[in-house]
């Protein structure tokens, strides 16, 4: 089931906000407020961050659930677009392969944090993210919800 737009209504998802920070927490040791966030309000604050916050599903092929502004905007994209998008489809075919085996190194380790890959717009625009981090979300009980990807170092090609 897909999540409803953050805003004002649901208190921009902050139960979802919550599952990633704790599960970066957990597995790196960092939190959503060693971005420069501010703890109050922290769930509007990462919707309206200058950087990307992006998760997916657990689906056999994962769809995205959350995508911050920044992600909507550098991708093209409105909440409703990104959160029906397979998340293999950010990247090209030809990058896919090179991705998956990357989503598997971090279900076996946890996290990685020095990612680098090319992605690509709805408009078929390409650019480079870099220092990605990458995570598994888990609840409390240990139930694994997914994963999330944080970077702010793009550039377009």
């Amino acid at each position: 089931m897909a999540l409803s737009e953050p805003s004002n209504n649901n208190s921009y998802l902050v139960e979802h906000i919550t599952l990633m920070d704790d599960s970066l927490q957990r597995l790196t040791g960092k939190q959503f407020t060693d971005f420069g966030l501010n703890r109050n309000n922290l769930a509007k604050n990462l919707y309206h961050a200058p950087f990307v916050i992006v998760s997916h599903n657990t689906d056999p092929d994962p769809i995205f659930n959350y995508a911050n502004l920044t992600a909507q905007k550098l991708f093209e994209m409105n909440w409703a677009e990104f959160t029906l998008l397979p998340s293999r489809l950010s990247a090209e075919v030809p990058n896919q392969e090179e991705r998956a085996k990357l989503l598997k190194v971090v279900t076996t380790q946890g996290f990685i944090d020095n990612y680098a890959g090319i992605r690509i717009s709805k408009n078929q625009r390409r650019f480079q993210i870099q220092d990605v981090l990458v995570w598994n979300l888990f609840n409390a009980e240990n139930q694994y919800y997914g994963q999330a990807a944080f970077y702010q170092h793009w550039q377009f090609l």
